[in-house]
């Protein structure tokens, strides 16, 4: 659906990456429609690139976005954006939904690092990422959160992120911000006052025989195991930019060692 109904739109984004049998990643699966827009970029070794891009504006409200990814085995993938998510009050009643399914097979990776999701003032957006990975799959997922433009106060955001991998959940959980909250979600329990805040999931096999040690990465981020092969970094600041600095510095930290 290209414009906007009464009921708000509906778009749907779906990628397959496939081994090629060359070493490479083919994208046999490249769709999209209204608001979102994939646009293939230029590929790094056996790695594939894709760039998530918003032809329109929004989420708005009444919207429900979708993005479908797939990494087949052996394959390996990269998915960006090209800016900044910003969801925004509509004239259509009720809240907008954004929701990502993730499937990587064995032996395959997944790099899924959009940009930052704006809640602006008056918003009310639902997030669900939901990932299911195979034994030996690899994951790096970045998920950003700010609150209100510069200026302004936020809009309603809730955000679940579920993680499995072989059938097993490692991560299940949901943040709510924004009027109309459960209380708290502003105190020192949460987010302390800062306004951007976000999640490195990293999943390797090699985690299994040697899990992540828990502990802070400075005063504004932690990294704790996982249930599995995996690890999670979660990070407060008070603007998107000093944000991306500690997830970058979190991820450097937890790369393999040489």
């Amino acid at each position: 659906m290209s414009g906007r109904a009464g009921a708000g739109v509906r778009s749907l984004a779906r990628i397959v990456a496939r081994a090629d049998g060359r070493g490479g990643t083919s994208l046999p699966v490249l769709e999209s429609d209204g608001p979102l827009a994939l646009r293939r970029t230029r590929a790094t070794g056996c790695e594939a690139r894709v760039m998530l891009v918003g032809a329109m504006s929004g989420p708005l409200g009444g919207d429900h976005f979708t993005v479908d990814a797939r990494v087949e085995q052996g394959a390996r993938l990269s998915v960006g954006s090209a800016a900044a998510t910003i969801a925004l009050p509509g004239q259509v009643k009720g809240d907008a939904r954004y929701d990502v399914r993730i499937e990587v097979a064995d032996q395959a990776e997944l790099h899924w690092l959009p940009e930052q999701l704006i809640s602006a003032q008056g918003s009310d957006l639902s997030v669900g990422t939901r990932v299911e990975l195979a034994a030996t799959a690899r994951l790096v997922l970045r998920e950003e959160q700010v609150l209100g433009r510069v200026g302004e106060e936020p809009g309603r955001l809730t955000s679940r992120l579920t993680v499995r991998v072989a059938g097993q959940t490692v991560l299940d959980q949901e943040l709510a911000c924004g009027p109309g909250a459960p209380g708290g979600w502003d105190g020192p329990a949460v987010l302390a006052g800062h306004r951007a805040v976000g999640q490195l999931v990293v999943v390797r096999p090699e985690f299994a025989a040697e899990p992540v040690t828990a502990g802070m990465l400075g005063e504004r981020a932690s990294v704790v195991p996982l249930a599995g092969p995996a690890a999670l970094v979660t990070a407060v600041a008070p603007d998107a930019l000093r944000l991306r600095r500690l997830l970058d510095e979190s991820l450097r930290s937890l790369a393999p060692r040489p």
